[in-house]
């Protein structure tokens, strides 16, 4: 079985469970077993919350063993890059040996171009030189359809050879525009209205296991380009730090501080382990940028409850006491059998307790027997013996219409009102007075507006 056959079969097998989120920066050499290393590494990205993409400058330097002559690393680099790039203008046409070289694996390019490549040369001075590397770096975007459905854009940078690499002082860097490295973290629409939307970033070095790129890297993985013992780091940096949130940092061993070159910037940055080999090493952070407004959402927000609560509590008040009333004047629920209870003033006096009150005979100790004690007493000024007891009574009586056990409907309400005066002289009954007043009301609140 031919070598790339067995390797599309090896990746089918091994990265069907694998996410495609998955990013990689590794770069090969044009021979196998290189003698160099790369180092320092810095991979960087810009994030703003106005820019559509994603800016990558990735600065490296080669490393040549000692005794190692220049011409052993000559050869062009090559990059694997886990997203799609966005095209430089105006530094040439693309090149169609890297397009045909991925086509013939069975790769579609769905985007064909070159990104800025600069020289600078570092300088305890002043004064600080860079070159732009004419034509920069031509680069295609692909995808694949496969049995587990399409790939996610990829994309493989060719990187022209320049003795700038390996000469001492002088650093590369690869300027890149990436589309899709930023995902959006899902959530409601309270949450990105309160707190602004949610997005994840992940950057990461030599992670070959997303599908569109483990097939190129297993064919060439005997070029693949180690790290030297220099500084490597993955760094994202966050303008406007004045509003911006991060919420989640991986690994642990990342680091989170304020940019020392760049004003209101906020800096992540992750040091690469050389002894870890091809492992990927990766960097993730959820953050979230908000506006002037939602910065204020965790003092407005109890503001604007209290406010509502305020001006709600008033509402629904009245309308849970007319919804109790207009209920309350139509539904009745108790015994039909039990009568009436009283009001207020105490129950009515009947007839019969009534007529056992004598004038000249019945004592006000037999009055406060019979009847209880009274609503009310008045006395005369100057009159000392002689004094009115006033006895209050009110019933509601429902007359109802249907009726299914103790719930009923009511048609009206009938209300009766019963005032007694008892002239008390010398301790015996002297006159007995009673009036009442009967009416029918449609609801059983009406009957303060009859008092």
């Amino acid at each position: 079985m031919p070598s790339l056959a067995r390797g599309a079969l090896l990746a089918t097998l091994l990265l069907g469970g694998l996410a495609t989120e998955s990013t990689a920066q590794v770069f090969m050499a044009s021979r196998p077993n290189p003698p160099v290393t790369i180092g320092p590494l810095y991979i960087r990205a810009s994030v703003s919350p106005e820019m559509p993409h994603l800016p990558i400058d990735i600065t490296w330097s080669l490393v040549l063993p000692p005794g190692t002559p220049a011409g052993a690393a000559e050869g062009d680099l090559f990059l694997l890059w886990p997203s799609e790039l966005i095209t430089e203008p105006n530094l040439g046409p693309p090149d169609p040996t890297i397009v045909r070289y991925v086509e013939e694996r069975g790769f579609a390019s769905i985007e064909e171009g070159r990104v800025a490549l600069t020289a600078r040369k570092l300088s305890t001075s002043a004064e600080r030189k860079q070159e732009t590397i004419p034509g920069g770096a031509p680069f295609v975007t692909f995808v694949r359809q496969g049995a587990l459905g399409l790939t996610s854009p990829a994309s493989y940078v060719r990187i022209p050879w320049t003795p700038r690499m390996t000469e001492p002082g002088w650093l590369m860097r690869l300027s890149l525009k990436t589309k899709g490295l930023i995902k959006a973290k899902p959530g409601t629409w309270t949450e990105r209205a309160f707190w602004g939307p949610r997005s994840r970033l992940l950057l990461s070095f030599q992670d070959v296991n997303a599908r569109g790129l483990f097939l190129l890297y297993f064919e060439r993985r005997a070029n693949v380009i180690r790290l030297a013992e220099d500084p490597a780091q993955l760094r994202i940096e966050f303008a406007h730090a004045d509003h911006v949130k991060i919420d989640e940092l991986a690994p642990s061993s990342a680091r989170r501080q304020l940019s020392e070159t760049r004003d209101n910037t906020d800096t992540v940055t992750l040091f690469l382990d050389r002894s870890e080999g091809i492992t990927p090493q990766t960097l993730t952070v959820q953050f979230g940028y908000f506006s002037d407004l939602q910065s204020w959402a965790p003092i407005l927000i109890p503001i604007a409850f209290f406010a509502l609560g305020n001006l709600a509590a008033p509402v629904f008040r009245i309308i849970g006491l007319r919804v109790a009333r207009a209920v309350r004047a139509r539904v009745h629920v108790g015994s039909p059998t039990r009568p009436p209870a009283p009001e207020s003033g105490g129950p009515a006096l009947s007839a019969e307790t009534l007529a056992r009150i004598r004038p000249r005979e019945t004592t006000e100790a037999e009055v406060r027997q019979l009847c209880g004690p009274p609503t009310e007493e008045l006395e005369q000024l100057g009159a000392t013996d002689t004094r009115t007891l006033l006895y209050r009574g009110r019933r509601l009586q429902p007359q109802r219409k249907s009726s299914w056990g103790w719930i009923s409907t009511v048609a009206y309400w009938e209300m009766e009102q019963q005032e007694v005066d008892i002239t008390i002289d010398h301790g015996v009954v002297k006159d007995v007075q009673a009036r009442v007043r009967r009416a029918r009301l449609l609801r059983p609140d009406l009957q303060s507006e009859l008092q």
